[in-house]
C-alpha cells in the first residue's frame, strides 16, 4: 500500500539514464530539499548509505537535475533490485527504463 502523498507526488525521470553522471564513490552531503533531516554524510562505499541516499534522491528528486546531479547510471543499474521503493515510481522508472526491471529480475 502507498501513501496519498507518494500517489500525488509528480514522478520525476531522467530522459536517459545515461544523463546520470553523479558520484560512484566517496561522500556525499544531500542538500536540504533531497534530505531534512540531521547533517548525514553518505559513504559510497558502504552498501546501506549508497541504497539510502538513492532512494531518497529517487524519493524526492524536484528536477532532474538532481538525479543527473546525485545518481550514477553504473551504480543505479547495481543497487536497483536493492531500492525500497513507493510502487508508482519504481513502476514509472522501470516503464521507461525497462532495462532496470530485468536486471532486477536477474538479480
Amino acid at each position: 500500500m502507498s501513501s496519498r502523498y507518494a500517489q500525488a507526488r509528480p514522478v520525476v525521470l531522467p530522459e536517459s539514464l545515461d544523463e546520470l553522471t553523479g558520484p560512484a564513490g566517496g561522500t556525499v552531503v544531500l542538500p536540504r530539499h533531497l534530505d531534512w533531516g540531521p547533517h548525514y554524510e553518505y559513504d559510497l562505499a558502504d552498501d546501506a548509505d549508497l541504497v539510502l541516499m538513492y532512494e531518497r534522491v529517487i524519493r524526492e528528486a524536484l528536477t532532474a537535475d538532481d538525479l543527473r546531479t546525485y545518481l550514477n547510471t553504473d551504480v543505479l543499474r547495481t543497487c536497483w533490485a536493492n531500492l525500497f521503493l513507493p510502487a508508482p515510481l519504481r513502476t514509472a522508472w522501470q516503464a521507461r527504463f525497462p532495462e532496470l526491471g530485468s536486471a532486477a529480475a536477474a538479480a
